[in-house]
């Protein structure tokens, strides 16, 4: 039995469909990086469901050891994956070194594994189009009072040209020498004020500008290869305005996204509590009607995990492209 379970491989599932009665659909297993996964890929996996498939999406298991991450859902793929199963993952930096590592090789080439194409699944709940949606969500407020568009426009423009050193060495032999979590240091914004970033955008280009003199110094002869990245980098999707998108998910989403929602959600909510306040005729009624609106609420970091409002984002189309090709 132990066996069975840890060698259990797309034919295995081919097996079982074929048991089934004909007029089944057949199951496909969808295997995925942790439990955050699960909700996420049910949602865009399931317009391709049909009469004729379904998708069970579950956590890798093997000799009845939990296994998360990324390398539990591809060690499925030495077993075998195939037309009855497939692994849906993150895409991390390994979609844009594009082959130079096995696991990129694998990301890149395997026709059964699908990633997000941005870096992972927080990047495209974090997508700055749908963010006024999750503060109305979370509010209940719908007036329009931060442009979260231009926020991350800006910020992935001046992010950018220190993102495609960070390739640049992710794709060397040196890439110890300027690691992401360097580049995370370098980006981050500390504490700001959503509503008032001009400051933090000015300190932040300073940082980026001085580190990037530095790597020039560093690397004198990497001029060429340097413009070699930033067009393939575009070529793959990655814009100017667009950078968030691919930097690490962990880190957007709690250092920039929540902290900036976070602001953005307070503000909304006592201004429809001051609404609240001025229209109500009596103390008792202000109270009522406030129970009613805070009831009414939602919390933020759920919210925004649940967002699924990234369908016009790049990253998503490339993904539904590769989705249309399952047979």
């Amino acid at each position: 039995m132990k066996h069975l379970k840890e060698n259990i491989n797309s034919r295995y599932f081919e097996a079982y469909n074929q048991l089934t009665s004909k007029q089944a659909r057949r199951k496909i297993v969808a295997y995925v990086e942790s439990y955050d996964d699960i909700f996420f890929w049910r949602t865009i996996l399931s317009p391709y469901e049909n009469a004729t498939r379904y998708f069970e999406i579950m956590l890798p298991s093997r000799a009845n050891h939990l296994e998360r991450g990324k390398k539990a859902a591809l060690a499925n793929i030495l077993n075998g994956v195939g037309r009855d199963m497939i692994a849906c993952v993150d895409a991390d930096y390994d979609y844009l070194i594009q082959g130079r590592t096995e696991v990129s090789k694998t990301i890149v080439d395997n026709p059964y594994v699908f990633h997000t194409y941005a870096y992972a699944i927080e990047n495209l709940q974090c997508y700055a189009p749908s963010l006024h949606t999750v503060c109305v969500a979370v509010t209940l407020n719908d007036r329009m009072i931060f442009d979260f568009v231009s926020f991350f426009a800006e910020y992935s423009e001046i992010i950018f040209p220190l993102f495609i050193w960070n390739i640049w060495y992710y794709r060397s032999p040196s890439y110890g020498d300027f690691t992401l979590t360097d580049f995370n240091r370098v980006i981050e914004l500390g504490n700001f004020d959503p509503l008032n970033y001009e400051e933090a955008f000015r300190k932040l280009r300073k940082k980026v500008a001085r580190k990037v003199r530095e790597l020039q110094k560093e690397n004198p002869d990497a001029a060429a290869s340097y413009q070699e990245v930033k067009a393939e980098l575009k070529a793959l999707g990655v814009t100017p305005q667009t950078t968030y998108l691919y930097i690490q998910g962990h880190h957007l989403f709690n250092k920039l996204a929540v902290p900036v929602l976070d602001k953005v959600c307070y503000r909304l909510y006592h201004e429809r509590e001051q609404e609240i306040k001025r229209e109500a005729v009596h103390n008792t009624q202000y109270r009522t009607e406030l129970s009613c609106y805070n009831n009414s609420i939602e919390e933020l970091v759920p919210m925004l995990k649940k967002n699924v409002n990234f369908m016009d984002s790049e990253p998503y189309k490339r993904l539904r492209a590769d989705l249309s090709r399952i047979k």
